[in-house]
């Protein structure tokens, strides 16, 4: 269909979150919990990873993306970090 795809990666302790373009292979913008240093429980850190991702992914002009939340089921933190996506401004 065209769009980028936001994928999702969980781990115990982080959550990560990056718009990739499968066509060319590149990842367009990347956010995790590690690196913004978000604090809070692991919920409110993966708001704020949604967040920041949007962010990035609008300033390299995407506004429209496929959730992947890969093998993840769709509740606690993925769904927060839908959620902040949806909040920064990207469309599902």
């Amino acid at each position: 269909n065209g769009r980028l795809r936001l994928s999702v990666f969980r781990s115990a302790r982080y959550i990560y979150a990056q718009v990739i373009d499968d066509r060319t292979g590149t990842t367009v913008a990347e956010a995790n919990s590690k690196s913004l240093g978000a604090d809070g429980d692991k919920t409110s850190q993966a708001n704020a990873v949604g967040k920041a991702v949007a962010e990035r992914a609008r300033a390299a002009g995407v506004t429209r993306v496929v959730f992947d939340r890969g093998p993840y089921r769709y509740h606690g933190r993925v769904k927060a970090l839908a959620d902040g996506a949806r909040e920064g401004g990207l469309e599902f």
